[in-house]
This record gives C-alpha cells, structure tokens and sequence, in this order.
C-alpha cells in the first residue's frame, strides 16, 4: 500500500496542475496538420482567387441576397479557418465580404472573422510552442519580452497597420510572447480596420479589377505606414519623458 501510494505521489509530481500534456499537444498539431493537408490536397485554394471570385460572382451575390444571415455566419466560418490555420486567401475574402455584404457590412464581418482566427492562431502558438523557445532562447528573449510587455498595444498596433507585415507572421510570432489575450484582441481588432475597410471597398468595383496590385497602390501603404507610425507616438513619448 505504501509502495502504491508512493508511485501515485511521483507520478503526479511529474505532471504540474495547469501544465499542457504532450498527449494534448500532439493531438492539436496533428489536427491542425490534417487540416492544412486536405486543404491543399483538395486544391481549394483555387476558390479563394480573383478569377474564381470573378467567375462565381452571381451565383455568391443571389445565394447572399437571398440568405443574407447564413451567407453572413458562413463567410465569418470561413474567414476563421482561412486565419486559424494561417492558410491563402484571407485578401480575396475580404474583397468578397465587400461586393456581398457592402463596404461597411463587409469590413464588419471581415474584423470579426480576421480577429477571431488570429486569435486562435495566437492561442495555439502560445499553447503549442511559447515553452520550448523560452526554454531555448529565453536567456535571448528575455529582454525583449520585457520591452514588448510594456508597450505591447502599441507595437501590434504598427505591425497591424503596416502591411509589409504578413498576417499569419504577426499572429504566430505574438504567440511567442507574454502579451495579455485582451491587449491582443484589442490591438489586432482595432489593427486591421483601416485595410479591411480598403479591400472591402475595393471588392464592390469587383468587376474593374484585374490585379491586386492595383488596390495595394503606393498611396494606399504610404498611408497605411503613416498610421502605423503615428501608433507608436505613445511610445515614443514615454521614452522621451522617461529618458529627460
């Protein structure tokens, strides 16, 4: 009985409360790893193209008008997995969301589908990796943890803003780091209004554009980079006063 008792004492020793199982771990990847799998095994990645976009835009736009509600929850179902799973396609759903549902509809359903998959992708960089690069490169890590704990608002704001930042990249990378989910949430919601607005807009001229290239004019990012920037004021500020 005592030797029983002692291995139940050392096996749940070796077990933390609160701490993630590797069983767990395993399933999630393996999961996540299905999913990417069969979505370019099935090649649906050809759905999510201006061409195809173009293509079916009758058919998307009487289904829309006709089922406005179901249209709406499943363009934000697939705009979440699309995210999520940090797959292709998220700029020709936002132009969808635009020509369906209207520039303001659009940008509304886009933000709610765009933050909720970042968020999970966040979740499960956190979840799956943030304890093996800390236990690797923490010594490395620590102070820059520490300087995007202070201003992390503020830093998400600028990589949101500014798109020479890949989406899946941000969300993925902030994982790694001690950012509260709330500050996350917040920031990438806020974030990505301005080029969510802009591609919705754009997507209800669906049938004058040719190229992406023509949305994401040099006009368009100067303005964006500007917007980025004057997020970092804060910080900026508080350094000066901090230094003085």
């Amino acid at each position: 009985m005592i030797q029983f008792e002692d291995a139940m004492t050392s096996q749940a020793s070796t077990t933390t409360p609160g701490q993630p199982s590797i069983g767990n771990k395993v399933a999630i990847m393996l999961g996540v790893a299905a999913a990417i799998g069969l979505f370019f095994y099935f090649d649906l990645g050809r759905l999510l193209s201006l061409e195809a976009l173009k293509q079916n835009r009758d058919q998307l736009l009487a289904f829309t008008e006709a089922n406005f509600g179901v249209a709406a929850a499943l363009f934000i179902m697939a705009y979440i997995a699309v995210t999520g799973l940090s797959l292709p396609g998220a700029v020709i759903l936002t132009l969808a969301g635009g020509f369906l549902f209207g520039t303001l509809w659009g940008t509304l359903f886009v933000n709610l589908g765009a933050t909720t998959g970042a968020t999970l992708a966040f979740l499960a960089a956190r979840y799956l990796l943030r304890d093996w690069v800390e236990q690797k490169f923490g010594r490395w890590l620590e102070p820059v943890q520490a300087g995007f704990a202070k201003d992390a608002f503020s830093y998400l704001m600028t990589l949101r803003l500014i798109p020479l930042f890949p989406f899946f990249v941000i969300n993925l990378v902030s994982g790694l780091t001690r950012m509260n989910v709330g500050t996350y949430v917040a920031a990438t919601a806020l974030g990505i209004i301005p080029g969510s607005f802009v591609y919705a807009n754009a997507g209800r001229q669906l049938g004058s554009i040719s190229s992406l290239k023509e949305i994401a004019s040099p006009n368009v990012i100067g303005a964006f980079v500007l917007l980025g920037l004057l997020a970092l004021v804060p910080t900026v500020y508080k350094k000066f006063r901090g230094a003085r």
